[in-house]
């Protein structure tokens, strides 16, 4: 009996292996390793969330869990997209400020890019 071909596979990028450190990612026929230092959003989430990744297209990463967008171009060298934070305040901060009723989500929001983009940092 002969099996029939394989079909395409489903996923192109694969995280193969973390550490404390970091995490390394296989895409096309290459390995590319992802430091917490560099990329520290990803530093303090769940196996589940980081194996949760897709790839919209060649260059472009996505992890839906998580809501980040990544060049993989800024995964090959980080240092062409440096770490950026600032500091934004909260509309709910800003209210009590003006004499307003403090809540929970009162604070600073720090909005990091590196070839990244968090669909939730840029809502108003």
């Amino acid at each position: 009996m002969k099996s029939a071909l394989r079909g395409k596979p489903t996923s192109n990028v694969e995280v193969t292996n973390v550490s404390s450190h970091g995490f390394w990612l296989f895409l096309d026929d290459r390995e590319l390793f992802v430091a917490f230092k560099q990329f520290p959003w990803f530093r303090e989430v769940s196996i589940r969330e980081l194996l949760n990744i897709q790839r919209p297209r060649p260059h472009h990463l996505y992890w839906p869990n998580l809501d980040v967008d990544l060049a993989v171009e800024s995964i090959e060298d980080p240092e062409k997209y440096p770490l950026v934070s600032r500091v934004r305040p909260h509309k709910r901060t800003q209210s009590r400020a003006k004499g307003g009723v403090p809540s929970r989500a009162a604070g600073a929001r720090a909005a990091d890019t590196r070839g990244a983009r968090s669909r939730g940092s840029l809502r108003r």
